[in-house]
């Protein structure tokens, strides 16, 4: 019976030790498991941080290709605009000489330096509307295409940016909001 007594009553004291323990054990590693939790916290946020960062950054990027283009653009235009203007006044050049040498007299030398100075003029307006024909397939055309290839392309990297973005401020919402022990 003394016998049963002592083992009964090593049993309880077991039970209520390992009850102890048990207890003593989970909030042990309470602490270290929330410290855990709020670090990866941390390293999501700043992930997600890093992300937006460099997101910002391809958008600058885009940005500024897309104001090369469309200054490399502007200025073809400007240029094609200075040869036209310049083969309309080299055109009429020649016709105010052309319409002097067939409206008045003019002593033979003065003639021929006017017929010459037509020739000279006329071979300038050549050269002008092949330089304008040129410009308008090479410096026109290409450009306008790349330009616009190129601002399609910002329209689809910006929503794309802007998809990614309100996907890392979800996921930057859920893991603010999620549970802290």
């Amino acid at each position: 019976m003394k016998r049963s007594f002592l083992v009964l009553g090593l049993l309880s004291f077991s039970t209520t030790c390992f009850g102890q323990t048990t207890t003593t054990d989970a909030q042990t590693l309470q602490a270290p498991l929330s410290e855990i939790r709020l670090l990866r916290q941390d390293m999501q946020t700043t992930t997600i941080a890093a992300q937006r960062a460099q997101f910002s950054s391809t958008g600058c990027r885009g940005r500024k290709r897309l104001s090369r283009a469309s200054q490399r653009l502007d200025d073809a235009r400007d240029k094609l605009a200075r040869i036209q203007d310049e083969r309309k006044h080299v055109a009429s050049d020649v016709k105010q000489t052309e319409d002097f040498i067939n409206n008045t007299e003019n002593p033979a030398t003065q003639r021929k330096e006017l017929e010459d100075r037509v020739r000279q003029l006329k071979t300038r307006l050549e050269l002008l509307e092949s330089e304008e024909q040129q410009r308008q397939t090479r410096e026109i055309e290409r450009p306008s295409n790349n330009f616009e290839r190129k601002r399609l392309d910002w329209s689809d990297l910006r929503d794309q940016l802007e998809r990614l973005d309100k996907a890392l401020e979800n996921a930057s919402r859920r893991t603010a909001g999620g549970p802290r022990e």
